[in-house]
């Protein structure tokens, strides 16, 4: 198959999460925007429809009526009342995720400190000259909207019914994307994968093979939830449960996952068509693990209960031991129209037109191909855009999360990437085996996330590092 410029083969690798994954505005109902990490949206959850915002833990200190600075970063202030708003949208995200709350002895010294690093990094994007354009904002506000299934005329009721002003709201999704874009310059551009390495993975996993038991297994799970609200009644939470188990019977009968994930599910990660990424089975809850530990891939698992509702889980992807992954996988036959940006093509005028192509094929009055062929700027141009059979990984982030967010059949709204800007359709999906070119590809991906973790840890170090800091009080 025609490899293309935004594979990510070809061009930088899969962003990372930091080690303690924290919003930037609103409780995340969990990772990883599409602009959130290179050119995609932030992932955020909305606040509770009601408003309220979860109150202190019992016996907690009582915050000081006046606010005061907790720490300096160049001559930067991070205020209480920053790290107080920060603690509990970060307690709220771990309630929804049904993790087992940390003391906040433990919890409130790795949150300064990842403030401090978010400062200091946002501090050096702005004084890179990197600058991310409105249109840039908008696209990732609509999708903090379709995340959480709401317009973007409801976000901002809820905003504002939660005390946050929509304008800093827009501005903290701003600086976002702009650390974003200097992470994937400074990080992600450099890390490479030579063929020799993926030798030497394959070589020391086959070593390992008889030991591979023993070895905690890696999971990338597919989740759709259904939400409980927090205090449901005995019959709503029944008529939750009769409805997950309703969503569970229409995959088990053929439905697509990531289509049900987009139309039914609370979580954050139905913007990425449910799935939750290839991660140690130690970094999922428990439940999770417990539920999938006899499924192979391709087989779901659920209801499963948690404080955060009913969860529907497939089984996208399972390594045992150190590596190599399970015999079928999910692939995605899409197409898509790329225009690249110039000086006489901006962001917002490519937007503007692809919009337009995608009015006119839903109306009937275009081909999604011919359209393609006459003006997507793309090597897949000549086959009508069309990109083949592809599996996970195959394409850089921001393009392959709004990829996995659509039903067969369905187009995207225009995708901003590294690469221009994007119009996509998914045609249909399929679960495959894996061959031993689609093998080696995924062992690049588990390599690349691996050095990427590594050298964003480096950087992120480096950045902290010859930031002054200075601590005035401790937080109340």
């Amino acid at each position: 198959m025609t490899k293309h410029c935004f594979f990510t083969a070809c061009s930088t690798a899969r962003p990372l999460a930091a080690a303690l994954v924290l919003v930037v505005v609103l409780p995340l109902a969990t990772a990883q925007a599409q602009l959130v990490r290179p050119s995609a949206a932030p992932r955020l959850a909305l606040p509770a429809a009601s408003g309220t915002a979860p109150g202190p833990r019992p016996g907690a200190p009582v915050q000081q009526q006046a606010d005061f600075i907790v720490a300096v970063v160049n001559s930067e202030p991070i205020t209480n009342s920053e790290v107080r708003a920060r603690l509990l949208r970060t307690e709220q995200q771990l309630q929804q995720q049904g993790i087992a709350l940390p003391p906040r002895s433990e919890l409130l010294p790795q949150l300064i400190e990842r403030m401090i690093s978010d400062k200091a990094q946002l501090q050096a994007a702005q004084e890179s000259g990197l600058k991310v354009d409105d249109n840039a904002v908008e696209g990732a506000v609509q999708a903090v909207a379709r995340q959480n299934q709401v317009s973007v005329d409801e976000l901002r009721r809820r905003l504002q019914a939660d005390g946050i002003d929509y304008a800093q709201f827009r501005a903290e999704i701003r600086n976002e994307l702009l650390v974003t874009r200097l992470r994937q310059r400074e990080v992600d551009a450099r890390v490479t994968v030579s063929e020799q390495e993926i030798d030497a993975y394959l070589r020391e996993q086959q070593g390992q093979a008889g030991t591979a038991a023993a070895a905690p297994a890696a999971l990338n799970l597919g989740e759709i939830l259904v939400a409980v609200p927090e205090n449901a009644t005995p019959e709503q939470v029944a008529s939750l449960e009769v409805k997950a188990q309703q969503v569970l019977e229409r995959a088990r009968a053929g439905a697509d996952f990531a289509a049900l994930a987009s139309e039914v599910s609370a979580s954050a990660s139905r913007s990425n068509g449910g799935q939750m990424g290839l991660r140690g089975a130690d970094r999922y809850p428990p439940l999770f693990v417990e539920a999938t530990q006899n499924i192979k891939a391709g087989g779901l698992a659920g209801p499963v209960r948690s404080g955060a509702g009913f969860h529907i889980l497939k089984v996208i992807e399972k390594r045992q031991g150190g590596g190599l992954p399970d015999a079928v996988i999910t692939q995605t036959h899409a197409r898509h129209i790329l225009l690249r940006l110039t000086p006489q093509l901006s962001e917002a005028a490519a937007v503007e037109k692809l919009a337009g192509f995608k009015k006119r094929i839903v109306a009937g009055q275009a081909d999604f191909a011919a359209l393609a062929r006459e003006n997507s700027q793309d090597a897949s141009a000549k086959e009508g855009g069309d990109l083949g059979w592809v599996s996970q990984g195959a394409f850089v982030p921001e393009f392959e999360k709004a990829m996995n967010a659509l039903a067969p059949k369905q187009i995207s709204d225009p995708l901003v990437s590294r690469f221009g800007v994007h119009l996509v359709q998914v045609l249909e999906r399929r679960e495959a085996p894996v061959s031993p070119r689609e093998q080696r590809e995924m062992v690049r991906g588990v390599l690349r996330e691996k050095k990427q973790n590594e050298a964003y840890a480096r950087w992120a170090e480096d950045v902290r590092g010859r930031a002054y800091v200075e601590f005035r009080e401790p937080p109340q």
